[in-house]
């Protein structure tokens, strides 16, 4: 399993912790360094079936800059919200985990993360 993360963020330090406690084997992603590139986005947003716009922190900056909210939430505009997420990577909602049998989760409570956990071999 691998779980995207920014360090600085209590939600992603609360998914390490439980995921420690639990003993699950894990790779961690600091997705503000190591950017996902587009296609990895449209591989993720596949497993978490959702679309870019319902991954995306729209009161971050450079939402605000980029003007997201108006910006149509359809498949036209799929690929313009992935090339935004991928050029502004803080704007990735956090923690997401990606299970072993394919399956992801934005992990943003213990809930999601105990999902998470259902989903991978142990």
């Amino acid at each position: 399993m691998e779980i995207w993360i920014n360090p600085a963020c209590s939600k992603c330090r609360s998914a390490l912790t439980l995921l420690d406690a639990e003993g699950a084997e894990y790779t961690v992603r600091r997705y503000l360094e190591d950017v996902p590139s587009e296609d990895e986005i449209r591989a993720v947003l596949d497993r978490l079936g959702l679309e870019p716009w319902d991954i995306t922190r729209t009161q971050e900056a450079a939402a605000r800059e980029l003007g997201l909210k108006e910006w149509p939430r359809d498949a036209s505009a799929r690929d313009r919200w992935i090339a935004a997420l991928a050029g502004h990577p803080k704007l990735i909602q956090r923690p997401i985990i990606t299970a072993d049998d394919g399956t992801a989760l934005v992990a943003r409570s213990e809930e999601a993360v105990r999902e998470a956990l259902s989903h991978t071999k142990r």
